[in-house]
């Protein structure tokens, strides 16, 4: 047998001798290691038995204890209950006892009101025939002595309460009339104002005859376009090298006044034309109208006003009152309650500001429905003034403002309008005023004459010497006054003066 052959043979026994081998050794391996395995899955299922049986116990200590805890805690709750209950009860049966001896002193109380009144009567009845037995005696009704006794006091104390009138009068008038002089004196000396009186038209010039009839334009368009756009009237009449324009709102005749200027500069002058100025113009109103706001503030002292505060206020620029421009008044008034809320010590701030805007509702009044204080209050409040600033709106037509700075501008309001020539009135207004005022004098017993002069500011009155002696001419004086202010509406104050004056004339011959 050669060496190959018994490699050959070697090998064809080894290989699977050896193949045999390692399968019993890798199943005796696998055997102990799914028996290794097999014994660590029993412990942890053991151990896992062993935490389950711990966890069950401790929750159901804490289960017991829950238990317990809510058995203590409901008892608590019942011994509550029951202490609350009880005291309930005796609440209860207090309050009813409370209610029977209210009954019962409601009882006496009716009782006793019932004989007081039975008494009442009784002394009534008493007073009654002690009152006739007093009449029958004297002779005079109750009315009778009353007025018997009213009168003969009135004559014993006349020249007592005469002389201590005068006095009063005298020393109040002095010392009032000497610091008042004193205020205003300051006040208006410190301060020049301008006044401009308004109407109802605007005449704007025109360079020749001619161009009437292209305002006018054909078949009126133009003129039309513009009284439609501007919401003016715009009269054209033989009035020579003019045209008037009508409207009782002056931003409107100041609006049309400026188109028209500008179209007859330019010379174009169609429907087209004009409402493409007007657009223009409004624009140029509206920087010009912030640009008086801001000169307005500036000029009184005012200042961190809302830009759309300050837009309001320049519209007053464009806004009359009986004549009198709204814009100078407001700055007239801030000015004058500056100097004057200066003079005695009032917020000069708080005047100042206060009397610039105290009219700034007027700058809205024809487009929102309501009065102008009103009005104005809402303004200032919206745009974040304080609270005395927008009361002033309010206060100056008030009878009897709260605050000290609203009674300045009430002054400063009337100083401003009520001086000559500030305001515009109609003559047969005038007139009738003055009439009135006469009239009212003179519906007094014991008038004489009767003159209302200084603009109707002062009525003079001469009385019947023999009719009023003095006692009675102070009273009469506060009686006329009192019934001008009850019956009359004007500017300012009306001054009362009764003369009273005895003459005896005798001729030597």
């Amino acid at each position: 047998m050669s060496i190959a052959t018994l490699w050959a043979l070697i090998a064809l026994v080894g290989i699977p001798a050896g193949i045999l081998a390692g399968y019993f050794l890798r199943k005796t391996w696998a055997v102990r290691e799914a028996q290794s395995a097999e014994s660590r899955g029993q412990a942890l299922i053991e151990e896992a038995k062993s935490k389950e049986r711990e966890l069950l116990i401790k929750a159901k200590d804490q289960a017991l204890k829950v238990i317990d805890d809510a058995k203590k805690e409901e008892s608590s709750r019942r011994a509550e209950m029951t202490h609350l209950q009880d005291r309930l009860e005796k609440r209860e049966s207090l309050f009813d006892q409370k209610i029977l001896e209210f009954e019962q002193k409601q009882k006496e109380v009716t009782d006793t009101a019932a004989k007081l009144e039975v008494l009442k009567g009784e002394v009534l009845k008493i007073k009654d025939e002690q009152m006739q037995k007093l009449e029958r005696v004297a002779e005079l009704s109750r009315e009778d002595a009353q007025r018997v006794l009213m009168d003969n006091t009135e004559v014993r104390m006349k020249d007592e309460l005469l002389a201590r009138i005068r006095k009063l009068q005298h020393v109040g008038e002095e010392e009032v009339e000497r610091e008042t002089k004193n205020i205003l004196a300051t006040a208006m000396q410190r301060l020049a104002s301008s006044f401009s009186a308004e109407t109802t038209t605007t005449v704007v010039d025109i360079p020749n005859e001619e161009m009437k009839g292209r305002i006018i334009g054909k078949e009126g368009r133009n003129i039309k376009a513009l009284e439609a756009l501007t919401g003016v009237e715009i009269v054209i009449d033989d009035t020579p090298e003019s045209i008037v324009i009508s409207g009782f709102n002056l931003v409107r005749r100041h609006l049309a006044k400026r188109v028209l200027e500008k179209l007859m500069a330019d010379g174009r002058i169609h429907p087209g034309r004009i409402e493409e100025t007007v657009e223009q113009v409004k624009k140029e109103l509206a920087v010009d109208m912030k640009k008086a706001g801001e000169q307005a503030a500036y000029e009184v002292g005012v200042a961190g006003l809302q830009p759309q505060l300050v837009q309001l206020l320049g519209r007053l620029k464009y806004r009359t009152s009986y004549g009198q421009n709204q814009l100078r008044h407001a700055v007239e008034v801030g000015l004058l309650s500056g100097l004057i809320a200066e003079e005695i010590g009032a917020n000069v701030a708080v005047a100042k500001k206060g009397g610039l805007l105290h009219d700034i509702g007027k700058a809205i009044d024809h487009e929102v429905q309501g009065g102008h204080p009103q009005l104005g209050y809402d303004i200032m409040k919206k745009y974040g003034l304080p609270e005395e600033v927008a009361y002033i709106a309010i206060a100056h037509h008030e009878e009897a403002p709260k605050t000290l700075e609203g009674a300045i501008v009430k002054v400063a309001d009337a100083l401003s309008g009520a001086r000559p020539g500030a305001r515009k009135g109609t003559y047969e207004n005038y007139v009738q005023r003055l009439d009135e005022l006469e009239n009212v004098a003179k519906s007094f017993p014991g008038i004489d004459r009767a003159f209302a002069i200084q603009a109707g500011r002062e009525i003079r009155i001469f009385v019947k010497p023999d009719q009023i002696d003095d006692y009675a001419a102070t009273k009469l004086a506060a009686d006329i006054a009192k019934k001008v202010e009850a019956d009359l509406q004007y500017p300012g104050e009306i001054r009362v003066t009764v003369i009273r004056e005895k003459r005896i004339i005798e001729y030597a011959r």
